[in-house]
């Protein structure tokens, strides 16, 4: 009997064990999520095979999982399909990121000798006038502020598996997608943009991925420094384009009194256009850099920073980051040296935002999952710590969204009417 990923999630595993089926094929389309450390394969994954099993083994049935393979949009479809016999035993795994197409034979007999093993059937054709008016009763078990607040290893990742993974994101949304062999990156000396090249050279070759060190005549020139080294191990290209004789045109010329906000913006916008302009001349596409800590508390400029149109890191916290960072093998200045957008002279993000990123991320996780201030703070976080980062998860919405259109046809680009529309 094939079924649907929806209708394996309800009881319907059962109905048709107790119809007769013997087998059950469930096609699914589940995305790939979950970085967790253990046995190397998505969360999700996993999760399926756990879901096999034990349907296969409850029910008396044989169970085969067939999952969706490649990219679409960012969502990663990892494949790893699998077929469980009526013991819940894997009769075979499919291999993660890879097609692969299996023969996988049953007996038929087994079937019987497992039910019979396991008479879980009778009793619930017994019980399911029961089970089906009870299945959606019942409330949820209390909210428990210690169920998952278990710092820091509540953010740790498998990192050989994220490695892989955006890999295979960049090579499918650049090569497959685009049609781009070639990457233009903007090289700081911090440990985004280090990571960011250290992937797009594993997915594309070194030689193809161009770095640009575009610094200001206020920047550090660790900065400079620290970015060769990356691109020295790496093995990859690099170019120097100094951007203060183009943002100062502006500046001095004509806004003298900006502060450092503003001036901050506009070497930020002044990085875009360089790469922008680069990527046009090399045949190549910008990569981002930004982390999804900086996207969660806006701090980054818009339409600067997130302005490339693909991004590797945009769903990892700071301090996953510099997890991938070290499994990749970068240098320690970079990895261990604190995080600055190196904007002012001695600036730091820490200093900046006003909290560590070790305790940000894990604030964010947790507003982010639908936990409420409250529960934070009685998690054991500090108050002003909390409201900190609340006040600019909630101030910064806009930033992380294209701009607002107004919507007056059925037809607006980007928007939902009653499909997702895009000309």
């Amino acid at each position: 009997m094939l079924i649907c990923e929806d209708m394996f999630h309800s009881v319907s595993p059962m109905l048709a064990a107790l119809d007769g089926a013997q087998a059950l094929i469930v096609s699914s389309a589940s995305p790939a999520r979950g970085i967790e450390p253990g046995p190397g394969r998505p969360a999700n994954v996993e999760r399926w095979e756990r879901l096999a099993r034990a349907a296969a083994e409850e029910h008396g049935v044989a169970v085969a999982v067939s999952q969706l393979l490649g990219f679409e949009g960012g969502k990663g479809f990892a494949g790893g399909s699998v077929a469980c016999g009526p013991r819940g035993d894997v009769l075979w795994r499919g291999p993660l990121w890879e097609e692969a197409l299996q023969l996988v034979e049953l007996d038929l007999g087994e079937i019987t000798a497992a039910r019979a093993d396991q008479p879980m059937l009778s009793d619930l054709e017994r019980a399911l006038p029961l089970l089906i008016a009870s299945r959606d009763d019942g409330d949820r078990p209390d909210d428990c502020p210690e169920a998952d607040f278990v710092p820091p290893e509540l953010l740790a990742i498998d990192a050989a598996l994220v490695d892989e993974w955006l890999v295979r994101f960049l090579q499918d949304e650049m090569v497959r997608r685009r049609g781009f062999e070639r990457a233009v990156v903007g090289l700081s000396g911090g440990v985004d943009s280090a990571v960011t090249a250290a992937l797009c050279a594993r997915a594309l070759g070194s030689e193809n991925v161009h770095a640009f060190l575009m610094p200001y005549r206020t920047s550090n020139p660790e900065s400079a420094e620290h970015a060769m080294l990356v691109a020295d191990q790496l093995g990859i290209p690099t170019r120097t384009i100094e951007i203060t004789a183009a943002a100062d045109g502006y500046l001095v010329e004509h806004e003298s009194d900006a502060d450092a906000t503003r001036r901050g913006n506009v070497m930020s916008r002044q990085r875009m256009i360089v790469l922008f302009d680069q990527a046009a001349k090399l045949s190549a596409l910008p990569v981002g850099t930004g982390n999804k800590s900086e996207r969660l508390l806006g701090y980054f400029t818009w339409h600067a920073d997130d302005s490339p149109p693909i991004n590797p890191l945009g769903d990892l916290f700071k301090t996953q980051v510099w997890a991938l960072a070290r499994h990749l093998g970068l240098p320690d200045e970079v990895v261990e040296k604190p995080a600055t957008a190196d904007l002012v002279l001695g600036q730091t993000d820490e200093a900046d935002l006003g909290v560590s990123y070790g305790t940000a991320d894990l604030i964010l996780h947790h507003l982010v999952t639908g936990r409420s201030a409250e529960w934070i703070v009685s998690a054991g976080f500090d108050a002003d710590a909390v409201a900190r980062v609340q006040s600019r998860l909630d101030g910064t919405h806009w930033k992380r969204n294209l701009p607002t259109v107004a919507m007056l046809s059925a037809t607006t680009i980007g928007e939902w009417y009653l499909r997702p529309v895009d000309y």
